[in-house]
């Protein structure tokens, strides 16, 4: 009876020491799974937190993969100083033209204005090397603006004898030239820049009044208003980055401007993001990398050119010098071409010139 007793009493004890041996076991487990969930948190967000972000309409997501976010979220590098390198004259001098990259480092200039201050019918197709074509637009003009959309070149608008409401295309492929639709109303001095296989028209002049129309158009569909302008804007410079547009200087109804816009197609959005150290019309810009650079430009008056290329953060509107061109000039076209700034013609004080030339990374100049 006794002998029972103890064998019992040792086996509860045995039981429970396996008991003890199983739940600390658990423990371990445990503690070892909440580790690895808590590296694994860290490793995706940085923190352990659960993270989110914000999409392009404002709405929130769970964490995104990192090829959904657009460019302009992540820290870009620090701007470029760029140097300038000439590199041919055009057949003619030739200032305030349309232009477009056409790819595989070939740009278009289409129309503007000669020496003589007589609206250009011409359209000369170039590279780095030289003009390699040339083709007529359907009437001479000038102050409108040209994109680059599925291998072809949209102009819009510009001016003649009176303003105009057309949209041309050109084919460099087959050297052929048509109209395939037309603008809402009449209007010259627009800036426009492509972004997601869409054109934005960017202000204007109607011939009386001062346009603050953002327009939407792309091939096959009709014209649309996509945003609006804190106020009406002429011979502004804009330039796609990021999927949003930057949209630099220009005049408005009270003289050139020194403000820096940035919109976004997606919710319709025009945000002032930054200033320019002074007032800035007649200008063009393109986009090298993470950033926006604009190239010369003037103030309100016709001799106040400058030689000054800034370069513009497109996430905090922060403007900088990067570079200067040989001369002050206004009315250039400027190119994202091969790595560099392609700047073709343009206004100087006394002349319009016909000089081709290449903004490059100072390091490589």
């Amino acid at each position: 009876m006794g002998g029972e007793t103890f064998h019992t009493e040792a086996a509860r004890r045995t039981a429970g020491l396996t008991s003890l041996a199983r739940i600390a076991g658990i423990r371990r487990q445990l503690t070892l799974a909440m580790l690895l969930a808590t590296s694994a948190v860290s490793a995706c967000g940085g923190s352990g937190k659960t993270t989110t972000s914000t999409t392009a309409s404002g709405s929130t997501s769970g964490h995104a993969p990192a090829s959904r976010a657009r460019a302009s979220d992540a820290a870009p590098a620090r701007p470029m100083t760029l140097v300038y390198r000439s590199r041919y004259m055009l057949p003619a001098p030739i200032k305030d033209p349309a232009f477009a990259v056409l790819g595989a480092g070939r740009f278009a200039l289409l129309g503007g204005l000669d020496s003589s201050e007589v609206s250009s019918a011409s359209i000369e197709v170039g590279d780095l090397g030289g003009v390699r074509g040339s083709a007529s637009l359907p009437l001479a003009q000038h102050d409108a603006q040209g994109a680059e959309l599925g291998g072809k070149v949209y102009v819009f608008g510009g001016g003649s004898a009176t303003e105009l409401d057309h949209i041309i295309s050109f084919d460099p492929a087959a050297r052929v030239v048509s109209t395939v639709g037309a603008l809402p109303q009449a209007q010259s001095d627009v800036a426009v820049a492509a972004a997601g296989g869409t054109a934005y028209v960017v202000g204007g002049y109607d011939g009386t009044n001062w346009l603050n129309t953002i327009l939407a158009w792309r091939p096959g569909s009709p014209t649309r208003v996509a945003g609006h302008l804190p106020v009406g804007l002429r011979y502004a410079a804009a330039s796609a980055v990021a999927g949003r547009i930057l949209i630099i200087g220009g005049s408005t109804p009270n003289g050139a401007s020194d403000a820096v816009y940035r919109f976004d197609p997606v919710t319709g959005r025009v945000s002032e993001i930054g200033r320019l150290p002074q007032p800035i019309t007649h200008a063009s810009a393109a986009t090298l990398g993470s950033f926006v650079y604009l190239v010369g430009g003037r103030g309100n008056d016709l001799g106040s050119q400058t030689a000054d290329v800034m370069s513009i953060d497109p996430r905090t509107g922060a403007v900088r010098r990067a570079g200067r061109l040989p001369q002050p000039l206004s009315d250039t076209a400027s190119l994202s071409i091969g790595g560099g700034i392609l700047v073709a013609g343009g206004l100087a004080p006394t002349s319009t010139v016909a000089g081709v030339g290449e903004l490059v990374p100072a390091r490589s100049s």
